[in-house]
C-alpha cells in the first residue's frame, strides 16, 4: 500500500468514526430542556457587522437637548484667492437642557470654526464663527463644519460655499 493511500485511509476512517452516526454509550439524545437560549454578547463586544472605516458619531454624555440654526448653509459668493472671510451661524437651544457644544471641526485647514465654550441655556441663542481662508483655493469651493453637541442627532453639518477667482500668475 502506498504512503498516500495509507494516509487517505486513516483520514477517511477518522472522519467516519469520529463523527459517529450511531450512538455510543456516552451519547444522550438532546431534549428540549437541554437546549440553551441564545446569549447576548458581552457589553464590550464588537457589533456583528463592525466596519472600522465607518466611524460612528460619539454618543453625547448627559441629558439631550435640541438645536436649531437660522441657516445651515452660507454662500460667500465671488471672492479673490487669498481673501479671508468670516460668517456667524446663529443658533437657538430649542430643548429643555443646557446645550453643550462639544466640538466644532472644519473639513480642512482653510475652514476654522469657533464654538462657544459655555453652555447655552434653554431658549437662549448663540453663534458659531467660521473663518474661510481662500489662499491656494480656486474656483467653486464647498466646505463643511461638523458641530458635535448633546443633541439628537449628536452631529449637525453646516456648509459654506464660495467661488474663488484665481490670483493672477506672477
Amino acid at each position: 500500500m502506498s504512503r498516500l493511500s495509507l494516509v487517505t485511509s486513516i483520514i477517511v476512517s477518522t472522519i467516519l468514526f469520529s463523527c459517529g452516526s450511531g450512538e455510543t454509550s456516552n451519547s444522550k439524545p438532546i431534549s428540549e430542556s437541554s437546549k440553551s437560549e441564545a446569549v447576548d454578547p458581552p457589553e464590550n463586544a464588537k457589533p456583528e457587522k463592525f466596519d472600522p472605516a465607518k466611524k460612528q458619531a460619539p454618543e453625547p454624555a448627559g441629558p439631550l437637548t435640541g438645536i436649531s440654526f437660522n441657516e445651515y448653509e452660507h454662500d460667500f459668493g465671488v471672492m479673490d484667492e487669498g481673501d479671508v472671510v468670516t460668517y456667524y451661524f446663529e443658533f437657538t437651544n430649542t430643548g429643555a437642557e443646557p446645550l453643550i457644544l462639544d466640538k466644532c471641526k472644519g473639513s480642512c485647514g482653510c475652514t476654522v470654526p469657533q464654538c462657544p465654550k459655555n453652555p447655552i441655556a434653554p431658549g437662549e441663542s448663540g453663534s458659531i464663527e467660521v473663518k474661510f481662508n481662500s489662499k491656494g483655493k480656486k474656483n467653486k469651493q464647498t466646505k463643511k463644519v461638523t458641530v458635535t453637541a448633546n443633541t439628537d442627532p449628536a452631529q449637525t453639518i453646516l456648509t459654506i460655499k464660495a467661488n474663488v477667482t484665481p490670483a493672477p500668475a506672477e
